[in-house]
């Protein structure tokens, strides 16, 4: 054999070697085949089937062409023409408060104050007098009927008051701006006809001066403090272990309604602490945006030992802070330019003052974090809108902050092209529209409420980027609700509100995946179904771009996928 022949076959064997090994490195772990899989990359392809290894997407492609991943050990799993989605990014949840909201009392089924009453008088039968009583989710302008006697359309505390003589209550707003209290948790208070307002609060009042049991805004604290104190009791074991179970639980409800990350709407840096304890243990099964949100005080001393800029251990990463420029429409505490419609020497709360949120924002800006304000009302936007560009000039050199306002819910129309032109991310919520669409007339007038409330469409002309939440546990987390909410715009009696302004289904689920990432800065790992990606898929029951409208609130999570692993089977439960 001359030499050049002899060359020729040992870089055969050389390339049939290299040629196996690849090959062998190529099996998946787990093959989703015979599927429609919206890959929500920008020239949103769909395709069949998708080839997953070492918690990364491996390939996309059609049923024939995944075949050559299948190995020996690969998990195949024929979908049957399921959908296939990026995993829902839930942009705007209070995680530790959704679990702990499946621990307290859940009153957002309670159709009156009656109701809300029986509830919390269920649940005295099951504790000692003197314990607590904390409830989350009712909303007076959606009692039927308005209770008797009230102010301003709140219950007045004394049914409440007499069924739990012995034990503290404090429920909750469904919007968590106010909270209702019976009589003896204002005693233990120190609540008088004398105590005045905080600033930023108020303590709602009878005709007579007294405070009849609603806490608005800032004036929480009030009770809250006393609450607190008694938590406070408890030993600093018995503190974690109250955190990690309403974690657990949050992540269990969140991975049963196909959500495989969260931005968790503002934790305080001893909740951080706990979140990175299990990280770094593997024991986070949700990937976790955690913005914080604590004191300035605190925040100056740690904002920068506390930066995870990358996934820490891919599931956690703490890169922004959470602050409040106003309270909420439902509590009339939103911000607005003009009174209330209903209560006409009324403007709502600016809730931190301008000159301390912009102390936290060259915080932020200092040490490389996002900045994301809560702004309900028109004044609330049009003043973090002046604030960010404030910011903006003074740090030039600074680009792709990326800072977001979180809830937009209610804009002038002069404002609404200022997202887009200084880039700021509207977070909203569509299932907020639905939900309070009822009401929003009543606060604000027909001509405001066109103007302004919930224009997602006006904001996407504009070229703004939106991105999807419920504000959990305001709302169900269900993303399904949400996503209907977006592109239908109607209530559950399928009355519509101002339908122009509806998302294209493309539209609302760019924003739940997509732009979620893009708002973490995290589009180069997630948010779309790419090579090398993250695995955090969703699979459906129904294909949410092209199914009847009256099919997508029957849709049914079948698997939810996270790290290339199966954290949710429908057919497991």
């Amino acid at each position: 054999m001359n030499t050049s022949k002899l060359l020729l076959l040992v870089s055969g064997i050389i390339t049939g070697f290299f040629f196996l090994t690849n090959t062998s490195f190529a099996q998946a772990d787990l093959v989703l085949k015979n599927g429609i899989v919206a890959t929500l990359e920008p020239t949103n392809s769909i395709v069949e089937a998708v080839a997953i290894k070492n918690g990364k997407i491996l390939f996309t492609g059609n049923n024939k062409e995944i075949d050559k991943y299948v190995g020996r050990s690969t998990q195949v799993i024929d979908l049957n023409g399921k959908f296939v989605m990026p995993g829902f990014i839930e942009s705007h949840a209070h995680f530790v408060g959704l679990g702990e909201s499946l621990i307290n009392l859940d009153l957002r089924s309670a159709k009156n104050r009656n109701e809300v009453v029986e509830l919390v008088s269920a649940r005295v039968k099951k504790i000692k007098p003197g314990e607590w009583i904390i409830g989350r989710g009712w909303h007076q302008e959606k009692f039927n009927p308005a209770p008797s006697p009230n102010v301003n359309g709140y219950p007045v505390h004394d049914l409440l008051s007499a069924a739990t003589p012995d034990n503290p209550v404090m429920l909750s707003h469904a919007s968590g701006h106010a909270i209702f209290t019976n009589a003896k948790a204002m005693q233990l208070a120190l609540v008088t006809n004398a105590t005045p307002d905080p600033a930023g609060g108020t303590i709602v009042r009878d005709e007579k001066g007294n405070a009849i049991g609603v806490f608005e805004e800032n004036a929480e604290s009030i009770i809250k403090r006393v609450y607190e104190y008694q938590l406070s009791k408890r030993t600093s074991l018995e503190v974690r272990d109250d955190y990690i179970k309403s974690i657990s639980l949050a992540t269990e409800e969140c991975l049963k309604k196909g959500i495989t990350s969260v931005h968790d709407a503002g934790e305080p840096f001893e909740i951080i602490d706990v979140m990175k304890q299990l990280a770094n243990s593997n024991k986070l099964m949700i990937r976790l945006n955690v913005m914080v949100g604590d004191t300035y005080e605190k925040m100056k001393s740690s904002l920068a030992k506390y930066k995870i800029s990358e996934m820490e251990n891919k599931f956690l990463r703490v890169k922004s802070i959470k602050q409040y420029m106003d309270g909420a429409l439902g509590s009339r505490g939103a911000w607005l330019l003009k009174p209330y419609s209903d209560l006409p020497n009324h403007l709502g709360s600016n809730v931190t003052p301008i000159e301390e949120l912009k102390k936290i924002c060259e915080l932020a800006i200092e040490n490389d974090f996002q900045m994301r304000i809560h702004a309900i009302g028109d004044k609330a936007n049009r003043e973090v809108l002046n604030l960010y560009e404030n910011i903006y000039s003074l740090y030039p050199e600074k680009k792709n902050l990326r800072w977001c306002i979180e809830h937009a819910q209610h804009l002038s129309e002069q404002d609404i092209p200022r997202f887009a032109k200084l880039g700021i991310i509207a977070a909203m919520q569509p299932v907020h529209c639905t939900s309070d669409m009822g009401f929003v007339p009543t606060r604000l007038g027909n001509d405001r409420t066109k103007e302004g409330a919930y224009v997602w469409k006006k904001l996407i002309n504009s070229g703004a980027i939106i991105c999807s939440g419920t504000d959990s546990p305001v709302e169900d987390v269900d993303p399904i609700k949400n996503f209907y909410a977006a592109v239908t715009r109607k209530n559950e009696n399928g009355k519509e509100f101002y339908p122009d302004q509806k998302m294209t289904r493309l539209e609302a689920l760019q924003s739940y995946t997509v732009y979620g990432a893009f708002a973490s800065f995290e589009e180069n790992e997630k948010g779309s179904i790419k090579n090398g990606k993250f695995a955090d898929l969703t699979v459906l029951s129904n294909d949410l771009l092209s199914c009847n409208e009256d099919e997508l609130l029957k849709t049914k999570i079948v698997y939810t996928i996270v790290n290339g692993k199966i954290l949710y089977d429908a057919s497991n439960k």
